[in-house]
């Protein structure tokens, strides 16, 4: 067994960790939307199309934003295509994604199912195809009260209230090449600077985030970030990341991808640092990471010019939900930067949930991570003072073997500690010194863990990549320092404790 150490102290805070990093993300992709959470003739179908199964696992979830309706598909987009009678709305070639978009559901349907979902919306405006002054006629009909043509024709179309959408973003990864329209980084930061200023002037309270890096394998990365930012931080709140993982070598290298998560992260806030101190601004801006998962880009087959067809559908095994929990983690431990994170996406495609046409519903081994760190992650965030074996990887260079993130929720009492264990073979012997709390006692042990790493939740054997309770009396706490015993290549949630009655 290897042993490892770790301090927590209570006075040492990373930061409040803001509800929205538990985001999530539905785009006009594959069953996202229909036969996702939009399927009038399902059984389990409201009066408005909407799949109350579906809206029950995103509540389980506890997602608080979701950011909708692109991806890709945006920087085609026409949002007005998506309004008004469904009967005259047009059917539409979706280029981003070579299917037949019909247009049945838009702004006005997501804003009913967010409501339903108890989700905010962040939307994005096409920054491809769009212009600035389209997208200030978005943010009109979207969020003024009435009185002018664009909210006038919202409440025309059945909402008198305004959507009252507060985060917007300017266009999605317009440095890549697969975008429509994509644009070089001086050409996208002038024409999101005119839309910015155009989206604020028609409403004030909104929040903006830019693109930054699509990837940070693209060659641009991070100089992109950089321009971008000289031309538009005093006009965005947000600079946005993308990133997602596969199982490309080996392993060790996959199951340590929370390295590179953490590297991504500091490198753009080192950039976002270096353009404040040199336009001598006094604002902060953050980080939405509003694209992040596992992803193994398989090569789809081809589905000409079909509506929803079933592509980027992947069935996630005992190990991605591993990886999904080490880069939860690294979310929570950078809290104080990344204030806005969107799991990409929500239902079937890449998703956690998974439903079947006219039928059953999914919990992908994924969803249950972040189920918990959505569940128990909240509070503050508490800085680990971690000493873990080193591996060497390929990829990422070297990596701890343990990956961990602690939180602190006072209103209920309770301290939580996340703990990714990647080694193969051995369990580690964990020593976490928190005599800083009074009166700690651990409650709770669940673990994901297994004999089979590629096993897979199915519709026929739905719970076989489930978390489990472990008893607690395997730990000991000997005057504040508990020796936790961590599995290998298990995702571990403990649940202290701290009330005054124990």
């Amino acid at each position: 067994m290897k042993h490892a150490s770790c301090l927590i102290d209570k006075n040492h805070t990373i930061a409040d960790i803001p509800d929205e990093l538990f985001g999530s993300f539905i785009e006009h992709l594959g069953r996202a939307v229909y036969t996702g959470v939009y399927e009038p003739k399902h059984p389990t179908a409201d009066a408005r199309g909407f799949r109350r199964d579906v809206i029950e696992l995103v509540k389980d979830l506890g997602v608080p934003l979701v950011r909708y309706p692109g991806g890709n598909f945006v920087s085609g987009y026409n949002w007005t295509d998506g309004i008004g009678p469904v009967k005259s709305r047009p059917k539409r070639l979706d280029l981003a994604w070579h299917s037949i978009e019909t247009n049945e559901f838009g702004i006005d349907e997501f804003a009913d199912w967010a409501h339903e979902a108890n989700t905010e919306i962040m939307a994005a405006v096409n920054l491809g195809t769009g212009t600035p002054q389209n997208a200030g006629y978005m943010v009109e009909y979207c969020n003024h009260p009435n009185g002018t043509h664009w909210s006038d024709l919202r409440v025309q179309n059945g909402h008198n209230d305004p959507h009252n959408i507060k985060t917007w973003c300017l266009g999605n990864e317009m440095d890549g090449h697969w975008q429509i329209c994509q644009l070089s980084s001086t050409d996208y930061a002038k024409k999101a600077r005119e839309a910015a200023k155009i989206m604020k002037w028609v409403d004030p309270s909104i929040k903006l985030v830019a693109c930054g890096s699509s990837s940070s394998g693209m060659p641009s990365f991070p100089d992109w970030d950089r321009v971008v930012l000289e031309y538009l931080y005093d006009h965005i709140d947000f600079l946005s990341l993308h990133s997602y993982y596969e199982k490309e070598t080996t392993t060790e290298d996959f199951l340590a991808s929370f390295t590179n998560m953490d590297y991504l992260i500091r490198t753009v806030g080192g950039v976002i640092d270096f353009v404040k101190a040199k336009t001598r601004s006094k604002k902060d801006v953050m980080l939405s990471f509003d694209e992040w998962n596992i992803w193994y880009q398989k090569k789809q087959s081809e589905h000409p010019w079909e509506c929803a067809p079933s592509i980027l559908e992947e069935n996630y095994s005992l190990l991605d939900s591993l990886v999904m929990g080490g880069l939860l983690c690294t979310l929570l431990n950078n809290s104080d930067r990344v204030k806005m994170a969107s799991l990409a996406q929500l239902v079937n495609v890449i998703a956690p949930i998974t439903t079947k046409p006219g039928g059953g519903i999914l919990k992908q081994s994924t969803y249950f991570p972040f189920q918990q760190v959505s569940r128990y992650g909240r509070g503050k965030a508490l800085k680990t003072l971690l000493s873990s074996p080193i591996i060497e990887t390929k990829s990422w260079g070297e990596a701890p073997l343990l990956q961990m993130a602690a939180t602190m929720d006072e209103e209920s009492e309770s301290i939580t500690l996340f703990v990714l264990n990647t080694d193969m073979n051995d369990s580690i012997d964990l020593s976490l010194d928190m005599r800083s709390f009074k009166n700690l006692k651990l409650t709770e042990h669940l673990i994901m863990h297994g004999d089979d790493l590629n096993a897979t939740n199915t519709f026929e054997n739905p719970e076989a990549v489930v978390p489990y309770s472990l008893s607690t009396d395997m730990h000991k706490n000997e005057g504040g320092v508990f020796s936790l015993i961590l599995p290998s290549l298990s995702w571990n949630t403990f649940r202290f404790s701290m009330s005054e009655k124990n």
